[in-house]
């Protein structure tokens, strides 16, 4: 296949989303018609690369002789791609439903479409400029999104999310330079592409660039204590909330760490050094911090965000481990991460579209009237939980065989921390399901805010603008086959991946076993 592909999956999405503004439709189908199919042709032409990949790279640009903006697909990059070519078009679709009823359509899926490229643009990086190019476009093409319903809340979330971005992207800055500067090449090399004979004496300075690096790439990723934005940005329309949760930014930050670790840097100058023990504390704190924060939270979005924010230092962990099993867990936890988290955002979509009720304690005996939408809900729970034959298991297993394995001390930190983790979440997932469907109804004409929850509760209500209006109890009803299908689908891949993981792992193995 022609390397050229790999550019037209980057620019396709970026320049038709573009155009999504000023074409002439006459009708709203008409520009859901055309944007899916924007999506789904780049999805399919995306999966055809992996199916048949071009043997050599293809250079969009090029700065000087050494400096070029190129795109090439080997294993990892593979991983990222196969997984936003699956759910894109799944949460495109889910989108057209969620936003019959918003403001500026045409320019929310403009900027929805072109971050699919960007993100692509990340996935088949070539080297460590191009990545981080892209990267930093994430940002600013994610952020129009953040802020769409323009209230003050979302601008607040969104100068958050800029100024936490930005400041993660300028110490990453500093990583790609040194790269540059004491690297044989910029390209993604397996097992690393530092030249010691140029570090010399400077070891501990390259190791102390890395966790710079690391730190500010992981922002994105939500690491503690760069954690803040991301609940915040649940003021965004939840199929944006999805993306950046599941898919795009989080996923991106915890990519360019595996990126940096195994293919820049390499594990054989980075295991068992300081730095490594400097990056394992804040990523182990986090993936207990992130689920105490998220089972005192009682705004359903925001629970969920503190959820990721736990969930991605999973995917940290197997990657500072450094090693094959590590690695194993850290891409098995991206994979099943993505698609629990993004079916969770998308019942909270559903719950708030069909019902208007944004807290967690409005929802008692909704079950009954969403049983479908809180049956879906409840297996993404049980498989955030780690329950055997759904996918979070399989990824939990890997990353505590990793532990187990390592001989670092803060791997056995990391499996307590997992522990106290799995039983968090479970209260936290599992609260919603009981409320749905065993607590009763409120009577009828009785407040859901002043009537069913705590007076801080009703009162942090009362404060807060909603952005969606309360349908009465009667009238709530499971949502249209765009929102109902995307959760049908993730759900049979939780039971499907967590049934049969085997070619899964198999394929991130030889991943892995080429780097070391």
């Amino acid at each position: 296949m022609n390397a050229t592909i790999l550019a037209v999956v980057v620019l396709l999405p970026i320049i038709g989303g573009a155009l999504i503004p000023v074409l002439p439709f006459r009708s709203r189908t008409q520009m859901m018609v055309y944007t899916e199919c924007i999506v789904l042709v780049n999805s399919v032409l995306a999966l055809a690369i992996l199916l048949n990949r071009p043997e050599n790279a293809f250079v969009l640009f090029r700065f000087t002789s050494d400096l070029t903006l190129s795109f090439h697909i080997d294993d990892l990059g593979s991983v990222f791609v196969a997984l936003i070519s699956v759910l894109w078009p799944l949460a495109t679709l889910y989108a057209f439903e969620y936003m019959r009823h918003e403001e500026h359509e045409k320019f929310f899926f403009m900027f929805y479409t072109i971050t699919f490229g960007i993100t692509m643009g990340i996935a088949l990086a070539e080297d460590i400029v191009t990545m981080y190019c892209f990267y930093e476009l994430l940002t600013l093409v994610t952020l129009p999104l953040v802020i769409h319903t323009l209230t003050r809340e979302a601008i607040l979330a969104g100068r958050n999310y800029l100024y936490y971005s930005l400041g993660g992207a300028a110490f990453a800055f500093i990583g790609v330079i040194f790269i540059l500067i004491y690297g044989t090449s910029a390209d993604f090399t397996a097992g690393g592409v530092l030249d010691l004979a140029k570090i010399g004496d400077r070891t501990n300075l390259l190791l102390l660039i890395y966790v710079f690096c690391f730190f500010g790439f992981s922002v994105k990723a939500a690491m503690w204590p760069f954690s803040g934005w991301l609940p915040q940005a649940g003021v965004a329309p939840t199929p944006v909330t999805a993306l950046l949760h599941a898919v795009a930014v989080v996923k991106a930050g915890a990519f360019a760490t595996m990126r940096i670790t195994y293919y820049s840097f390499g594990t054989e100058f980075l295991r068992g050094t300081w730095a490594q023990t400097v990056v394992l504390i804040p990523i182990v704190f986090t993936i207990v911090y992130g689920c105490s924060r998220a089972l005192k939270e009682t705004h359903l979005k925001r629970r969920l965000a503190w959820s990721t924010v736990s969930n991605l230092s999973y995917i940290l962990f197997g990657v500072a481990l450094m090693s094959p099993l590590g690695l194993v867990g850290a891409l098995c936890h991206m994979i099943c991460h993505a698609v629990i988290k993004i079916c969770s955002f998308f019942f909270a979509g559903a719950v708030i579209c069909q019902s208007g009720r944004e807290y967690i304690f409005q929802l008692d005996g909704l079950g009954k009237k969403m049983p479908k939408v809180f049956g879906i809900f409840t297996v993404s729970g049980l498989a955030l939980m780690g329950v055997p034959g759904l996918c979070g298991f399989v990824s939990k297993w890997n990353l505590v065989k990793a532990a187990l394995d390592s001989t670092h001390p803060l791997a056995i930190v990391g499996i307590v921390a997992l522990m106290i983790s799995a039983l968090l979440t479970a209260i936290y997932m599992m609260t919603i399901s009981v409320r749905a469907f065993i607590n009763p109804a409120p009577a009828v004409g009785k407040s859901f805010a002043a009537g069913t929850g705590t007076t801080a509760e009703a009162e942090k209500s009362a404060e807060n603008k909603e952005e969606h209006k309360i349908v009465p109890y009667d009238e709530v009803r499971d949502p249209g086959w765009m929102m109902f299908l995307p959760l049908c689908i993730f759900v049979i891949a939780m039971v499907c991946i967590g049934l049969h993981p085997g070619p899964m792992i198999d394929y991130f193995s030889s991943i892995a076993a080429a780097i070391h």
